[in-house]
């Protein structure tokens, strides 16, 4: 069938797809081994921490219990001596998680920066595209994703508390050091085989999403031969055929210039050439160019009749904010209309000139 993508990305594809931030990675996969590692820290360091947390418990309980130290010059070496615990306990949990999530991602995409995906795209505003996110095929798959992280939550808590039920009905009375030993110890289970089953998941994800990524860089035979084609051409053919396009895209533009509203300019740097006819929701660029090309749209413009209107900033900002082809922004609105309405009001004034 024609037009139907069924062979493999080229290199210079998957490299272009890379440059704009399409790779394979899964948030499921990096949460999990983030998990894990911060699970293993707090295992490792955790009685190291009831001690630092007891000894700032203790020092805060003897200050508090001095009305001495219960004043304004005395709450600030209690706070610093809550502060440096929780720094103590928190720093190695912290630092460990965030060399985690550094590493798994390099794991997963490599290491390369790439500034394009991080550039702001009008195209993820776009309403259809944005319902197929929600009704098509991957919302599906992110809908049966969110069900089992809960049975994956909820299945090793359940597997972990089942068999000590009647254990726990009978703690009532017990005391606070017997209780907390209990309670951590339950913790600490349930978090072990919920990331377990976590990176289960994540792996699985993971493999989705590079599925997924895969399939959406696929070619047509034809897009695979044009590609061969164009890298085995010389570098002053492909320089050649460049500068025709760009010839043959200027004649065009050129060409729209008779047709168009109203021709703004900087007066003689920038030039662009509006349209606004009946059906189009916002006025369009048909033309523009600076200097030299500038000077040929007002040219062309004089010669049809097309009015040249003199307003810098505006001719400025719609050079440099809009291509040809594209509707202005709602930034302009206002001043390309005021240009419009002078424009519309005064044309029975120059027909009447010609005439």
């Amino acid at each position: 069938m024609a037009g139907e993508k069924t062979e493999k990305a080229t290199p210079k594809k998957r490299q272009e797809a890379r440059d704009q931030g399409q790779v394979a990675k899964s948030q499921d996969l990096n949460a999990a081994v983030v998990t894990i590692v911060g699970l293993f820290v707090v295992a490792i360091t955790g009685p190291k921490m009831v001690g630092v947390m007891g000894e700032a418990m203790q020092d805060i309980l003897a200050g508090i219990a001095n009305p001495q130290t219960v004043n304004r010059k005395g709450i600030g070496p209690l706070m610093a001596t809550a502060g440096k615990a929780w720094i103590q306990c928190f720093i190695p949990v912290a630092l460990a998680c965030t060399v985690a999530a550094v590493a798994i991602l390099v794991a997963q995409v490599g290491f390369k920066i790439t500034p394009k995906a991080l550039q702001p795209k009008l195209t993820k505003l776009n309403p259809v595209a944005g319902a197929k996110q929600v009704f098509g095929p991957n919302a599906a798959v992110e809908g049966i994703k969110s069900i089992l992280k809960v049975v994956f939550v909820a299945g090793p808590a359940l597997i972990v508390l089942w068999p000590v039920m009647p254990q726990i009905a009978s703690m009532v009375g017990i005391g606070p050091i017997e209780l907390g030993t209990l309670t951590m110890s339950l913790i600490m289970k349930i978090a072990r085989n919920v990331a377990v089953a976590y990176i289960v998941l994540g792996i699985a994800d993971y493999i989705w999403q590079k599925h997924r990524t895969e399939k959406s860089m696929k070619m047509d035979k034809q897009e695979v031969k044009d590609e061969a084609k164009n890298m085995s051409l010389p570098a002053e053919v492909k320089a050649a055929q460049k500068k025709r396009q760009f010839e043959l895209s200027r004649a065009r533009m050129m060409a729209a210039v008779p047709d168009a509203d109203v021709v703004v300019t900087n007066p003689t740097h920038f030039s662009v050439a509006l349209k606004y006819g009946d059906g189009m929701v916002a006025p369009e660029v048909v033309a523009k160019g600076q200097d030299l090309v500038a000077l040929r749209i007002r040219e062309i413009a004089a010669e049809h009749g097309v009015p040249v209107i003199p307003d810098p900033p505006l001719a400025r900002g719609l050079h440099k904010s809009v291509e040809v082809g594209r509707q202005i922004p709602e930034d302009f609105f206002q001043a390309v209309a005021q240009v419009l309405a002078f424009v519309y009001r005064t044309r029975p004034m120059r027909e009447q000139v010609a005439a």
